[in-house]
């Protein structure tokens, strides 16, 4: 998991520095794991913008991912590694004893041909999934589930890891990638390792036509806005703004936004680090 730099033949790739893909065996995904994936434009179903710099993009078409992992103790063999366009980590397609293919979150480390499992008694290798009942204190885990049975909710994305800190009760305490440490029920699934493509924050588009392919429209900032537009525009020449606020006038550095009687804040243990 290489990051590929380039030499500077185009104002483009001066700073580009993109994955390498080395890891990645198949060019063509499976056609069967495969549904359309229709681009919204930050529109809802009214055809009201609600999400801001959004829209264009490559065509794409969205990989069916099993975040239940539930074919319980049936051996699956690892048959290729792939890019996936819908996010940052790799994907596996593993192919089960009894013929079935499914996508799965590539961990760090799996290679084509390896065997991984899930169910409880697996062994708590590589790219298994089981119980956090089951998993020894101390290993790094992914996927996670947040209530048992729902799929895989935390540590998903590219590089990231919940290391299992202790267990009490019928709870396991895990910290976050965040930095929160948080209890989840010992019933609920993970799956063993890190999380694929770690060096993706290393990446870098280097041109804004590439953030474009992305589906990213440009970005532009609230105190360059007029005062119709923004709390935080208006003003004579280059004024700053005052105070850091969002289009809708909540304040941006510092101002709490989680709802204090949330039902999840009895499972938190230490508040994400700021």
């Amino acid at each position: 998991m290489a990051i590929r730099k380039f030499k500077p033949a185009t104002p483009g790739t001066r700073q580009m520095a993109i994955s390498a893909f080395d890891e990645i065996t198949a060019k063509k995904p499976q056609k069967s794991l495969l549904v359309p994936l229709k681009g919204t434009g930050g529109r809802n179903n009214t055809g009201q913008m609600t999400m801001r710099y959004i829209g264009g993009g490559h065509k794409r078409m969205y990989r069916i991912i099993d975040f239940l992992r539930n074919k319980d103790n049936v051996k699956a063999t690892v048959k290729t590694i792939e890019y996936d366009p819908n996010r940052s980590a790799r994907i596996a397609l593993v192919e089960y004893a009894d013929g079935e293919k499914r996508y799965i979150i590539a961990p760090q480390g799996i290679k084509v041909g390896q065997i991984v499992e899930s169910g409880s008694g697996v062994a708590p290798e590589v790219g298994n999934t089981l119980p956090l009942s089951e998993i020894p204190v101390g290993t790094n885990v992914h996927a996670i589930e947040l209530r048992p049975g729902q799929g895989a909710a935390m540590a998903r994305s590219a590089g990231t890891y919940a290391q299992l800190a202790a267990r009490e009760g019928n709870h396991a305490i895990l910290r976050l990638p965040s930095g929160e440490t948080r209890m989840v029920l010992s019933s609920c699934r993970a799956t063993v390792g890190v999380v694929s493509n770690g060096d993706h924050n290393l990446e870098s588009s280097g041109k804004a036509g590439r953030s474009r392919w992305f589906g990213r429209r440009p970005h532009n900032r609230g105190v360059v806005m007029n005062p119709v537009d923004h709390p935080m525009g208006g003003g004579e020449g280059r004024a700053s703004g005052g105070h850091p606020r969002s289009r809708k006038g909540l304040p941006a550095k510092g101002y709490k936004t989680r709802n204090p009687k949330a039902r999840s804040n009895k499972f938190i243990i230490e508040r994400r680090k700021k």
